[in-house]
């Protein structure tokens, strides 16, 4: 018991030199006399208190906002508003979740339902969300049936509790795959009690938060996850899908495709999606350009989060397949 005391007792002092240093803005040399050690032993005192993980720093990194083609885009794809960054260093997918989790703070309120799907922009969101505030009543609700992947970003589940942490409310879990045998299966599946409540839950959610997904092998999270085989990843592609939302996949002018694929898919259905007032669209990359623009065809999303050389990309990509 005394060697506990003593190991708590060296956290708490730990904590209290991070806190003097870090909040309260006193040099190592003012705590040190108040301690009563050296200054070389608060430098190592603080270096501790980092490995022990009582000390985590956050980078307020400020984006720069494309103002001119986040207008551009709005206005030219008809959006309620459009997030574009001007992104120069590597971590593309981080500096997009930064700009969703701000926007999504500012658009939620209390009582608010959240609809939300899986994948890597969308776990790049939950990670950057550091609200100050919790919101009251609200309600995380998923509106795409668990993928069943050991892939962090591709857990559904763990996307939620993940954002149920960071704004506080009620997490809502759609407890099934996300996609069966066929369409019997489906079907009886939806007949659950469960799973229906989540699912009517989803429709009466005011902001659905979601990503682009491509249908390329190499970026596929179905078919990354081991979820579906690679002939049946190449059968939605002859189909001439190029990106999906939500597990809906589309063509490269928005239209509705793989419908024998969407039959099996345990989800909120695409007319559902879709009357949902605001679409929050996350994406970005040179992978995601063909997947957005049909997004953007096909009113998927009412606002987008990207950046501006994906943004480049797609637009001369409009325009050359419209010459076509």
């Amino acid at each position: 018991m005394p060697d506990k005391k003593k190991g708590q007792d060296r956290i708490n002092l730990l904590a209290d030199v991070a806190e003097m240093y870090y909040i309260d803005g006193q040099n190592q040399e003012q705590i040190a006399k108040k301690v009563g050690v050296t200054r070389s032993m608060i430098s190592r005192m603080l270096t501790e208190a980092k490995e022990l993980g009582l000390i985590t720093i956050h980078i307020n990194r400020p984006l720069n906002i494309n103002h001119s083609l986040s207008e551009l885009i709005r206005t030219k794809y008809n959006l309620q508003q459009a997030l574009i960054i001007d992104h120069e260093n590597s971590k593309l997918l981080h500096t997009l979740g930064e700009a969703a989790a701000d926007l999504l703070i500012n658009l939620l309120k209390p009582n608010s339902i959240l609809g939300t799907s899986w994948g890597t922009a969308i776990s790049a969101t939950a990670d950057a969300m550091a609200p100050q505030k919790t919101f009251p009543g609200i309600k995380i609700v998923q509106l795409l049936g668990a993928l069943g992947a050991r892939i962090q970003e591709y857990d559904g589940h763990g996307i939620i509790r993940k954002i149920e942490e960071k704004l506080g409310g009620e997490a809502i879990y759609l407890n099934a795959p996300y996609l069966v045998e066929n369409h019997k299966v489906a079907q009886s599946l939806f007949e659950v009690h469960s799973i229906r409540e989540t699912i009517e839950l989803g429709r009466k959610a005011e902001i659905a938060l979601l990503g682009v997904g491509s249908t390329a092998l190499e970026n596929s999270p179905y078919y990354l996850a081991g979820y579906i085989s690679k002939e049946e990843m190449l059968s939605i592609q002859e189909d001439q899908a190029v990106g999906d939302v939500c597990g809906h996949f589309f063509d490269i002018e928005g239209k509705d495709r793989a419908k024998e694929f969407q039959s099996r898919l345990i989800g909120i259905k695409l007319q559902d999606l879709m009357r949902i007032p605001v679409r929050v669209g996350v994406a970005g990359g040179p992978e995601k350009v063909s997947p957005i623009l049909g997004a953007l065809r096909g009113g998927y999303i009412t606002i987008l989060v990207s950046d501006a050389s994906t943004m480049q990309a797609v637009i001369e990509l409009d325009q050359t397949s419209n010459q076509e």
